[in-house]
C-alpha cells in the first residue's frame, strides 16, 4: 500500500508539472528556495558604498511614516524592501540594482502636485511615474526623502483603494 501512495503522488506531481509553463516552474522553484531575510541583512548585502545612504533612507521612512511596516519581498524581478501600509499594501519600496537605487512611492504616483514638488526639489534624480532613481546622496538628499515621506504619510493607500472600489460598484 505505501508504494501505491507513492505512485499516486508521482502521478499527481507529473500532472502538476505538465500543466504549468517552464517559467512558472522556474518561479515555483525560485520562490520555494527563498529564505526569510531581515531588513538589516538585506541592507548589509548591498554594495558598501550604498549602505549608508540606503540605511539613512530606511530610517527616514520608518521615522516619518508610522503607518508602514517593512518586509523583504520580490517586486519587478528583484528583491527590495517593501513598506506596507498597515502590513497590507505597498506604500513605498527601496531597491538597489546594478547601476542605481530606487525609491518607489505610490502616494507620489497618485498625486501630481506632490510629484511635481519633489521633481523640483531633486533636480539630479531621475523621476519616473512612481519612483525616483538615483546613484548617490547628491541626487537623493536625506532631507528631501524625509520631507517626501512626511508629505506622503497622511495619504492612505488603503483608503484610496477602498474609494476606487466603491466607485466601480
Amino acid at each position: 500500500m505505501p508504494g501505491a501512495m507513492w505512485n499516486l503522488g508521482a502521478v499527481l506531481f507529473k500532472a502538476f508539472v505538465i500543466n504549468i509553463s517552464y517559467q512558472q516552474r522556474l518561479l515555483y522553484i525560485r520562490l520555494s528556495n527563498i529564505t526569510a531575510m531581515t531588513i538589516p541583512e538585506f541592507l548589509e548585502q548591498q554594495a558598501a558604498e550604498r549602505q549608508p545612504l540606503m540605511n539613512a533612507i530606511h530610517e527616514a521612512i520608518m521615522a516619518n511614516d508610522k503607518t508602514v511596516q517593512p518586509v523583504i519581498e520580490p517586486m519587478m524581478g528583484k528583491e527590495m524592501i517593501i513598506y506596507k501600509e498597515q502590513g497590507k499594501v505597498m506604500k513605498y519600496g527601496l531597491a538597489s540594482v546594478k547601476n542605481y537605487m530606487s525609491i518607489h512611492c505610490l502616494p507620489m504616483y497618485m498625486n501630481p502636485p506632490l510629484f511635481n514638488k519633489f521633481v523640483a526639489s531633486m533636480p539630479n534624480a531621475k523621476f519616473q511615474k512612481g519612483c525616483v532613481n538615483f546613484v548617490d546622496a547628491s541626487e537623493m538628499p536625506i532631507a528631501a526623502v524625509a520631507q517626501l515621506v512626511i508629505d506622503c504619510s497622511g495619504i492612505s493607500i488603503l483608503a484610496l483603494l477602498e474609494a476606487r472600489n466603491k466607485k466601480k460598484k
